[in-house]
């Protein structure tokens, strides 16, 4: 006991900032609650708690962060593993804002009663259990904490100040999305396959991650960013090491965005997992990934700059190349966007590798633009479906060739996804456009004018792509095994919301542009 005491008096609480982790708790907090509504709630109010809860958790917390935003544009705040600044809150903004689009069309129903996802995603796909799960019309609500947690995930991601708070992060995001993507209700082999192939290739990502950040640590002696940026420059004598290691961390987050060379899971993933949650992952991931980027790269990559910065180019020359070319070839409309996602991450590397004072501001403008487009033309693809020779309706129709004159059946369906095509191919008066701008701008003050130009011919390439199936839609006569279904309204609304955003974005850009004018990085 005498031990004990004088070891009592000297530990001290540590001082949580707990308003700067408030919208990371509401959202953690509700996939937490979410659980045990899965475990103790019956199972006919499960759905609609679970919708309910979802969606009050993340506005409440984009309520939270627009009122954090005023205090933080004055006094940013950085602790040892946490940073709140512009660029964490204009992130997390982005995020919660594709999220509660996300989880609109997560949460709809068609109008034959069915979803998205697996009556049992436990059950081997053509088996008498997965039958049985079918004929008494189970419905799986884990997809919402399962989402939730994911958000979380990534919320913390470019707010994280330490190599430790850097990979949980990137493990919490990642893990329930490994799930997510195994739960499709059609094709449910493949969907499998894709979940094994993203976990694999995820891990060893992470590999890569964890790797880097060691050697970091090894070298500067600290995990903390601000402390390794300032180490870095007095590390002599290793300085093979130093590149070796950040261009290791920088591997795992290329993973992520689907750059070049480490893109071979996107169209594989995004074709097998459900469409809701393809949609998720190409917009919300894109934004914690290259927010997280941004601040890895301005403040420890720009340090070895000179040493990285042509390895990096070629990064980003490949992806564009890679994403416009061999997207002209695909004949699955999800497959495709995958490539067109490839694509566009290689345009939003210039935005990143450019090291401008308005760098930070730009990305999250572009991928605020693209994300929502992306969300909502996901909606649309969940809607078609295929019909058989008995008029039963199956699974969707995302080979392309079936896309043939859905704008005679659907207007509306046909009139948002012409939308968010154009958006995609930078058409003026879209959000796609004024995105495009920025960074391209940026890409030309950074001095990349032959990387910003290679960007130009590969936007005018894709746009090929876009309008081989805007003529699809509206100049093709009609695929009879093709239908439009009707469904509860949740997706509707989200396209609706995607559609004006889109729009709105691109007519009135300067209100947004210039609050994210204040989007900066927190440099040591």
């Amino acid at each position: 006991m005498n031990l004990i005491a004088p070891l009592a008096q000297t530990l001290q609480a540590p001082d949580v900032e707990w308003i700067a982790l408030t919208p990371v708790l509401i959202i953690l907090g509700a996939a937490v609650i979410g659980v045990l509504v899965e475990a103790f709630a019956p199972h006919k109010v499960r759905r609609p708690v679970q919708i309910l809860l979802s969606v009050v958790a993340v506005l409440t917390a984009v309520v939270a962060i627009v009122g954090r935003w005023t205090v933080i544009v004055e006094t940013p705040l950085a602790l040892p593993e946490y940073t709140e600044d512009t660029l964490t809150l204009a992130a997390q903004s982005i995020i919660l804002i594709v999220a509660f689009l996300a989880l609109l069309i997560i949460a709809d129903r068609t109008e034959l009663g069915d979803g998205s996802f697996a009556a049992q995603p436990s059950d081997r796909p053509g088996s008498s259990d997965e039958d049985l799960s079918i004929e008494k019309n189970h419905q799986r609500t884990e997809i919402f904490p399962l989402v939730l947690f994911s958000v979380g995930g990534m919320m913390v991601f470019p707010a994280a100040n330490s190599l430790i708070a850097l990979f949980i992060a990137l493990e919490v995001m990642s893990l329930p999305l490994y799930i997510l993507v195994a739960t499709a209700r059609h094709r449910r082999q493949l969907s499998q396959e894709s979940a094994i192939k993203y976990f694999i290739l995820g891990a060893f990502a992470s590999a890569f991650f964890l790797m880097g950040g060691a050697l970091l640590y090894g070298m500067t002696g600290t995990v903390q960013l601000n402390e390794i940026s300032r180490a870095i420059p007095v590390v002599t004598g290793m300085d093979w090491m130093l590149i070796l290691a950040v261009f290791m961390l920088m591997v795992g987050l290329l993973f992520k965005v689907g750059a070049a060379p480490f893109h071979a899971w996107t169209p594989d993933v995004y074709q097998g997992a459900p469409t809701p949650i393809t949609g998720f992952m190409a917009a919300a991931v894109k934004v914690a990934a290259f927010a997280t980027m941004v601040r890895v790269y301005l403040t420890i990559g720009v340090r070895m700059e000179w040493d990285l910065l042509w390895i990096f180019i070629a990064v980003a020359a490949l992806t564009m190349l890679i994403g416009t070319f061999v997207g002209l070839v695909q004949k699955d409309i999800k497959r495709l966007l995958a490539y067109s996602s490839i694509a566009h991450a290689g345009f939003v590397l210039i935005g990143v590798f450019a090291a401008q004072a308005t760098s930070a501001g730009s990305v999250m403008f572009y991928l605020l633009s693209y994300g929502v487009a992306t969300v909502g033309a996901f909606g649309v693809i969940g809607l078609v479906r295929h019909a058989d020779a008995n008029a039963n309706i199956t699974g969707e129709a995302t080979e392309i060739a079936r896309w043939a004159g859905v704008g005679r059946k659907s207007p509306f369906a046909a009139g948002a996804m012409l939308l968010f095509l154009l958006s995609f191919a930078g058409i003026p008066l879209t959000s796609g456009f004024i995105g495009k701008f920025v960074v391209f701008a940026d890409g030309i003050a950074g001095g990349h004018v032959g990387l910003v130009a290679l960007a130009i011919v590969c936007s005018a390439v894709t746009a090929f792509y876009y309008f081989r199936i805007v003529v699809l839609m509206f100049f093709t006569e009609p695929d009879e095994n093709t239908v439009v279904v009707k469904s509860e309204g949740y997706s509707f609304i989200a396209v609706v919301i995607a559609a004006i955003v889109t729009v709105a974005l691109g007519v009135f850009p300067q209100p947004i542009l210039e609050a994210l004018t204040n989007v900066v990085v927190l440099l040591p």
